[in-house]
């Protein structure tokens, strides 16, 4: 067992997930605490504080640190704003407010790559050091990772791969862009295409649905999901050619559909992508699921504070 201990906080929009994980990627305990009734921003950093307290106490050992997930763009443990479904958060010192209520090392990061840091590190992708990961949901997040840490541009403002074109003059994204591969290719994209094939489609139809009616054989999911596949696998085609990474690993809930997923995106990629680029290339679906997040939250605060060789 690791004597080396950090703490994760992975924040989402109803809830907070709050553990201790060690150098092994062990899990020693965690628990979820509900943002619901945190109406202000002053709350959500009380119950971020408390859930710190609460893991200290229980653990009654020394950390190395605290990583935080945060959805939205951050800058040197700045939450610079993004923060979907929660109040404030915007140009906020949060690394160095709860430096300064706890008195340990913070670091924090964007959500969706601390899942890709999770996965590299102790899930999917942890015999590589260079990966992509995609989470494929509502929107699709993305992490590039590079020597076995996450890169983000300068001032973490890259590494938006969801935001990558796939469709010049396309259909209008959130973002204010168009052609956006999140906009082709998520989850949101997906049900939005059956319905548009399918007129007669329930109104709540979901993403889990039109797989089991694909499988089932049903024309109008078969097209939708051939429509999914393509363009999701001209989005990795540019990953792989850019950064030939050893692992894309696919996340999200989609990504438990079952390997055919995983092998209907490798025989498109391996079509589209050069020889030479996909050569070393494995496309995986991510396996820490809901833990993601927490662990690559505290990894992350291991590479920042403790010098280690990750025995895995």
């Amino acid at each position: 067992m690791s004597n080396s201990y950090t703490i994760g906080i992975d924040i989402g929009g109803t809830s907070l997930k709050c553990g201790v994980v060690n150098e092994l990627g062990e899990i020693l305990f965690s628990f979820i605490v509900s943002l619901k009734e945190a109406k202000t921003e002053a709350k959500v950093i009380d119950l971020m504080v408390d859930a710190i307290k609460q893991c200290t106490d229980q653990l009654n050992e020394p950390i190395v640190g605290i990583g935080i997930g945060f959805p939205g763009l951050i800058e040197n443990d700045v939450i610079i704003g993004g923060g979907v479904n929660l109040p404030g958060f915007e140009q906020l010192p949060l690394g160095k407010i709860l430096r300064d209520l706890t008195g340990h090392n913070i670091v924090i990061d964007n959500d969706a790559n601390l899942m890709g840091l999770g996965e590299l590190m102790y899930g999917a992708a942890k015999d590589s050091d260079d990966a992509i990961f995609l989470t494929i949901g509502t929107g699709i997040g993305g992490a590039i990772l590079i020597d076995k840490k996450l890169f983000g541009g300068f001032k973490n403002r890259g590494s938006e791969l969801g935001h990558t074109i796939i469709q010049q003059n396309g259909l209008q994204c959130a973002c204010g862009g168009r052609g956006c591969l999140e906009t082709y290719a998520s989850v949101t994209a997906l049900i939005s295409y059956y319905k548009s094939q399918n007129p007669s489609a329930d109104e709540d139809i979901d993403g889990k649905t039109i797989i089991e009616k694909y499988l089932a054989g049903e024309e109008h999911a078969i097209k939708t999901m051939q429509h999914h596949f393509d363009y999701l696998a001209g989005g990795i085609v540019n990953c792989v050619n850019i950064f030939s990474p050893q692992k894309v690993i696919i996340g999200g809930g989609i990504s438990e559909a079952g390997q055919f997923y995983i092998d209907e995106l490798t025989q498109r990629v391996k079509l589209g992508a050069l020889p030479v680029s996909f050569s070393n290339t494995k496309i995986v679906a991510a396996t820490l699921g809901n833990r993601a997040g927490l662990l690559g939250a505290c990894a992350n605060a291991f590479q920042k504070f403790k010098k280690t060789e990750y025995a895995l």
